[in-house]
């Protein structure tokens, strides 16, 4: 007798219980970093509309800030730690290719033994990981999801290098997401163009590094190159996650893109017609550029300054290196 498959399925709807953030210990001022890449605070201020940025000190690495968030994040939703079976990390700064982020942190928040993994998705990765909880919950292979967008960049910076080095800081925002009664995520809207690798990424391998035909590696990017396809083809991309959703513009109540430049910020509001009710995370200004960890980092300052938010929609928006891409709308909890 041949036996049928039981193929497990899970809540017909998910949604995200709790924020949880940490930010690194320092805060590094434009007059701090001026000198090495001659520039001065008024220029930085100009181009990207940071002010300062978060760092941490050496002694805390990526897994660190990331076990925080995930700490506040279930502390704040209510879910026992024990009932969270699935951890996901996005993150570029594992400080080893592996073990991973997300197996450490799984075991340092009493989720163990919970099933963990990082992605790389960069400045996308949170918005990955959360399409891939809500999947995974929904297709019943998970319960209650921890996901995390983690970065420690301040290990990856040339301080001379004048294309991206004073965009970065460090950090982590995570969320709990579990089943919902209502649907709470909308459809994503991901890709790649891998065509355009180049644009932004690693200037060297650590393979380079190993055998001394190269120094540490660290971040570069080609600014105007990222700028025009943020600004032009990322806006189709928000379009596209907004209609998928069933919604409009106008019925959001935040709009959380990728901290990358307040410039690119500014002018997806203004391209996607906002109206001056929806509330815009500008996190930028004082954090920095997180990469992964930049949406939740920005979502948890928003409704810690405007509790009124909860339960209104937000769209958020990740994009970079890969080119990489992932937008969707969320109930805000």
């Amino acid at each position: 007798m041949t036996r049928t498959l039981v193929q497990p399925t899970g809540a017909a709807h998910t949604r995200i219980y709790a924020y949880g953030a940490a930010r690194g210990e320092i805060a590094v001022p434009n007059d701090d970093l001026v000198g090495p890449i001659d520039s001065s605070d008024e220029w930085i201020r100009q181009r990207t509309g940071i002010v300062t940025r978060t760092r941490a000190v050496r002694e805390t690495d990526a897994i660190d800030l990331a076990t925080d968030a995930a700490r506040e994040a279930i502390v704040r939703s209510g879910v026992d730690p024990a009932q969270v079976d699935a951890v996901i990390v996005a993150t570029v700064s594992n400080p080893k290719q592996t073990p991973s982020v997300s197996a450490i942190v799984a075991d340092r928040v009493g989720a163990n033994p919970a099933a963990a993994y990082d992605l790389n998705a960069a400045c996308a990765g949170f918005a990955y990981g959360v399409a891939q909880a809500d999947a995974l919950i929904r297709a019943g292979a998970a319960h209650y999801a921890v996901v995390i967008g983690a970065e420690k960049l301040s290990d990856v910076v040339d301080p001379t290098d004048r294309s991206i080095s004073f965009l970065l800081g460090d950090g982590a925002g995570a969320v709990v997401i579990g089943p919902s009664d209502t649907p709470g995520i909308g459809p994503t809207i991901w890709g790649s163009d891998g065509s355009k690798a180049d644009a932004v990424g690693m200037n060297h391998t650590l393979t380079d590094f190993r055998d001394g035909l190269a120094p540490w590696p660290t971040l570069r990017q080609e600014g105007p190159t990222v700028f025009r396809w943020a600004v032009w083809e990322m806006v189709k991309v928000a379009r596209q996650a907004l209609e998928a959703a069933g919604i409009e513009a106008s019925d959001l109540a935040a709009f959380v893109p990728h901290q990358a430049n307040m410039r690119i910020i500014d002018e997806f509001a203004k391209q996607l017609g906002l109206p001056d009710t929806v509330a815009i995370g500008r996190d930028i200004e004082t954090t920095g550029n997180t990469s992964a960890a930049s949406i939740p980092l920005a979502t948890h300052r928003l409704l810690e300054e405007n509790p009124g938010l909860s339960g209104g929609l937000a769209l958020q928006i990740g994009f970079g290196a890969g080119l990489v891409f992932g937008a969707q709308v969320v109930v805000l909890p």
